[in-house]
């Protein structure tokens, strides 16, 4: 059982080669070679050709290649010539040749553009091709924007489910049940005749300690319920479902192929299973797992184009786009989810790209406003309007909320990193289920008797930006009237604190520990899991806390010179909802480290535009802060926990070294492992194949000379020699292999040779071995390097892998952390 839940398990790192071996393992599992390690051991069987074929092939080569006749050489193989089906193509877990994608793709557009003159049905073609980019992205964009409401609809029927139904419609949750009602009143507005506890459809009674712990009970089997529900539908139908989704994305945007982890399956129990983890009440929210809902959209509806199908760069693209529609209908933000896109998860971002990833988020939100599911007639729960300017002296207090904010990230991202790591060491890490079930366990015991860990994560939020106002019935309102001291709320904005101020204060501090804790423990587990809403709350409820103490201390001393300008007798002064908003954005940008596209995203979700000094002051503050204790965010920082093969830009690289340290072989390794451009036969070639593990070959002149012809892939290589056997007759164990234009002089009895230029690249990318490493890093990040070959004179003397990066970062990462703590 433990094996198949360790295959099973998308984030317990791919073991078996290639690009993936967690990065702390690396000094003890060092390559066995000096080239790119391939995830399966590709090997070819033998050759296996019918013998009475044999003289007829011999014969017919000694025809044309002997008695002094080469101009026949063309009739050998030419057919290789021809593409070959599947050279060119990725194993699962490697990492994609960005040049030769786009060398592909440039290729592709000028043979559309040599051919739309022939005929109107080649410029039909051609029309085709220029819209398919277009048609791609409004398909992502609508479908995108269709499952967010379907999400967020069944996310928030499921969740009032738990505490009861509405009699008159089963399909209506709390909120809706109650809006045609004629007999709620103001202070009890959310109660109504036709919405029904279960205390009271069970016992018959509405109050009362019975009452209570029925409505208890009901709460913790509905949460348990949901929370195994949604680890049993991932662990069984799609591993890949788990988690944010965010991590991955960057890595497949980067280059990285996950099959299967954009899918259909993966999409339809991501998107089910959503519904249910938001609903189990986890301190978990939707916003993440949307992103990668949407990027399983596009890269569903890329395979509809032959232009995105069969090119691993275009399709990131869409990707790309994709993930800004999923932004934009996670927070109603299409501007904020462009530039998420482009600051956040895009390796590669192209002009066309922007404006394909805006157009995509415009559709996604226009449906989604179509929709309607908050019923607000708005695209987000949180919008807020302000009524009061803020003041200079206010930057203070957002300022230590930006601190606050970078102090949470760096102790949330080492001590959720930590968890996960033990997770992975331990053998509780092979009980997800159990986990899940425990985690939800306590998150129901302990956040029902507080109203505001009970509720809805979203409504939390809504509640605590929310402006106090004549027509708000929340404890957060219950101010004292100088007037009248039982009336609960005055017009007059210097107001004393009631009662229920004071006790929301204290349940707040509560619910802010709990979500700290709870949080730490929740990402991670196997269920769509997004952090954006956790991080947030954090922050709205350290936010609000401070904006009320600010509030009171201007209120009792409002001649102090802080206030004395600003805060005069009847003055409306201190918005308490404007903090829970900056300290949203600040503990949000603490853990992922986002700055431009985080701003954006706030002020669109709350539509506090007149508010974006304090953000970017926040947000700037939670970030150098954050930077302080390390530069990675929660997303960084799991991709290198998973092993992912990521060159992440924002770091930068300040060592001395030179390509030669770093390049294999290395002085205690095996020789370098090349192919001669002519001199081997198909058995050597086998044998080197199937000997070695090794993701592609050197191709040289001879073994004297170690001039450098080009570079071949050993996929590439394995498909074409299998394709040869399978279309002509004559190949034999003793073939001669070739890589030139020419066939070589071969005797006249030789059997027939086989022709491999066209997998053969003829440019490989080459550095010399004094090349500085900060050079070749740069180079692999920008290029998307798959591998860099090291040459002294025009002689190989190694190579260079992206593996190879990442091991020697690691490396000098551990070695410079001791001298950092002896400092």
């Amino acid at each position: 059982m433990e094996e198949e839940d360790a295959a099973a398990d998308p984030y317990l790192p791919y073991d078996g080669g290639g690009d993936t071996i967690p990065l702390k393992e690396i000094p003890r599992r060092v390559i066995e070679s000096n080239h790119m390690a391939a995830p399966v051991k590709q090997t070819l069987p033998p050759l296996r050709l019918a013998r009475r074929g044999n003289q007829s092939a011999r014969s017919n080569y000694a025809m044309s290649n002997g008695g002094g006749a080469a101009s026949s050489s063309t009739h050998l193989l030419d057919f290789l010539e021809e593409p070959i089906p599947g050279v060119g193509t990725y194993d699962d877990f490697h990492t994609i040749d960005w040049v030769r994608e786009k060398c592909k793709d440039r290729e592709r557009h000028r043979k559309i553009n040599s051919k739309k003159k022939e005929s109107a049905w080649e410029f039909t073609k051609s029309l085709y091709d220029a819209w398919s980019g277009w048609l791609v992205v409004t398909l992502t964009g609508l479908a995108s924007g269709a499952l967010a409401g379907l999400i967020d609809i069944a996310a928030d029927w499921m969740n009032d489910l738990k505490e009861g139904v509405c009699l008159s419609a089963m399909w209506f949750n709390h909120e809706q049940c109650c809006w045609t009602s004629n007999e709620t009143t103001f202070a009890e507005r959310d109660k109504c005749p036709q919405w029904k506890s279960w205390a009271e459809l069970i016992l018959g009674q509405a109050e009362g300690p019975g009452s209570y712990i029925m409505n208890y009970f009901m709460y913790i089997y509905w949460a348990l319920s949901f929370a195994f529900l949604a680890v049993c539908l991932v662990k069984v139908f799609a591993p890949y479902a788990c988690g944010s989704g965010i991590p991955e994305i960057k890595t497949i945007l980067s280059g990285f192929i996950i099959r299967g982890y954009l899918g259909k399956w993966t999409l339809m129990i991501k998107t089910i299973t959503l519904v249910l983890a938001v609903a189990s009440g986890l301190s978990l929210g939707k916003e993440g797992p949307l992103v990668h809902v949407a990027c399983c959209c596009g890269n569903i509806f890329s395979y509809l184009f032959p232009k995105y199908s069969k090119n691993e760069a275009k399709k990131r693209e869409v990707l790309s786009a994709a993930s800004a529609a999923g932004v934009s209908v996670a927070f109603g933000a299409p501007i904020g989810g462009v530039l998420f896109s482009l600051e956040e998860v895009s390796y590669y971002f192209p002009l066309k790209t922007l404006w394909r990833s805006f157009f995509a988020a415009l559709v996604a939100a226009f449906v989604l406003r179509s929709i309607n599911p908050f019923g607000n007639s708005r695209l987000v729960l949180f919008y807020v309007e302000y009524h009061t300017p803020w003041y200079l002296f206010e930057l203070i207090p957002f300022i230590l909320l930006g601190v606050f904010g970078g102090l949470w990230g760096a102790f949330f991202i080492r001590a959720n990193i930590a968890w996960c790591r033990r997770r992975k060491s331990t053998r509780f890490g092979k009980y997800p289920v159990l986990e899940v079930i425990l985690v939800a366990a306590i998150t129901a015991v302990v956040a029902f008797p507080n109203p505001y860990t009970r509720q809805n994560t979203s409504e939390l939020i809504k509640e605590l930006f929310t402006d106090c106002g004549p027509l708000e019935s929340s404890q957060l309102c219950q101010y004292r009237s100088q007037m009248n001291g039982s009336k609960a709320f005055t017009d007059n904005p210097n107001r004393p604190a009631g009662p229920g101020v004071y006790s929301a204060m204290w349940q707040l501090c509560l619910a802010l520990i709990f979500k700290i804790i709870m949080t730490i423990f929740t990402f991670g587990l196997k269920v769509p899991s997004g952090l954006f809403i956790p991080s947030m709350a954090i922050g709205a409820i350290a936010g609000r806390i401070v904006g009320i103490a600010v509030e009171q201390l201007a209120y009792y001393h409002h001649d102090w010179f802080l206030f004395k300008e600003w805060c005069e007798v009847g003055a409306d002064c201190i918005t308490p909802g404007l903090y829970a908003m900056v300290g949203a954005a600040a503990c949000l940008g603490g853990v992922t480290r986002m700055t431009v596209s985080l701003v954006v995203i706030v002020f669109e979700l709350t539509g506090g535009l007149e508010y974006i000094v304090p953000l970017m002051a926040a947000v700037m503050t939670s970030k150098w802060v954050g930077d302080a204790f390390g530069r990675e965010g929660i997303y960084e920082a799991h991709i290198r926990l998973n092993g992912y093969p990521f060159l992440d830009a924002k770091e930068e690289f300040t060592h001395t070294t030179l390509a030669r340290e770093v390049m294999r072989p290395r002085r205690s390794d095996p020789p370098l492992a090349v192919l001669t451009q002519d001199d081997l036969t198909v058995e050597e070639l086998q044998g080197i194949i199937n000997e070695t593990s090794y993701n592609g070959f050197p191709v040289i002149v001879s073994k004297e000379s170690q001039r450098l012809v080009g570079f071949a892939l050993r996929r590439d290589i394995t498909i074409a020699i299998e394709n040869a056997r399978r279309k002509q007759e004559g190949i034999m164990l003793n073939s001669r292999v070739y890589f030139t234009q020419h066939a070589p002089t071969l005797p006249a009895d030789s059997p027939r040779p086989l022709k491999l230029r066209s997998i053969l690249d003829m440019s490989p990318f080459t550095v010399t071995d004094h090349t500085p490493m900060e050079i070749v890093v740069d180079i692999f990040r920008k290029l998307g390097l798959r591998q860099c070959l090291v040459t002294h004179n025009g002689i190989v003397l190694g190579i260079i892998t992206k593996k190879n990066i990442l091991e020697h970062l690691e490396e000098l990462k551990q070695r410079t952390e001791p001298l950092i703590d002896d400092i």
